[in-house]
């Protein structure tokens, strides 16, 4: 095996399938744009599995850039979590097959709050996607890895449309650097913007 071919083959898989994404973003997204950013209370996303570790990543992304926003295990959210979440909040259900029973389960009670949902999901059909006010899809020929099962091309696109929203709703909330900086005062970032 040619490890350095391997790597690259990874990337190129990856990068591949986000040129793709950019050519099938639709009207849903800006939809989805407006309704997170007329939304009263905060953002929750939520997710099990690598979904789960990714919408953690989008939920500190959105914080760190103006938009509150938490995340929630979706098993805690079915065993008690959900207690967190209140009407004027909005929320974000990431599973990449849009089958996930945990997620899905969340459903009844979020409808019963009155929330209003956002499906992040590579299938248009699932129960997921119908089930939300706005649905987010993305498609991929293959995970990857070799064995074409790990989420990796999958998890990738899911970061990137969540890195989308975060930017485009910072630039909607004239989101400025003393503003970066108030959320984000230490590590290295937060020294350079001292420095200014």
């Amino acid at each position: 095996m040619d490890i350095l071919e391997q790597i690259k083959g990874v990337m190129e898989v990856e990068y591949s399938s986000i040129k793709e994404l950019t050519s099938h973003i639709g009207p849903e997204f800006e939809e989805a744009i407006r309704l997170i950013d007329q939304c009263t209370g905060k953002v929750v996303v939520t997710g099990v599995g690598k979904s789960g570790h990714i919408g953690k990543k989008i939920a500190a992304t959105m914080a760190s850039t103006g938009t509150p926003t938490f995340f929630m295990h979706s098993t805690e959210g079915i065993h008690g979590d959900l207690g967190m979440v209140q009407k004027d909040d909005l929320v974000i259900l990431i599973s990449n097959s849009g089958e996930t029973n945990e997620v899905l389960s969340l459903l009844p009670s979020l409808t019963k709050i009155g929330n209003k949902t956002i499906a992040i999901t590579s299938k248009e059909g699932s129960t997921l996607a119908k089930s939300c006010d706005v649905a987010l899809t993305y498609h991929y020929e293959a995970e990857a890895d070799h064995l074409k099962l790990a989420p990796t091309t999958s998890s990738t696109l899911t970061l990137v449309i969540g890195d989308a929203l975060a930017a485009t709703l910072s630039i909607l909330k004239d989101f400025e650097k003393k503003d970066f900086h108030l959320y984000h005062p230490g590590g290295s970032l937060g020294q350079e913007l001292s420095s200014k």
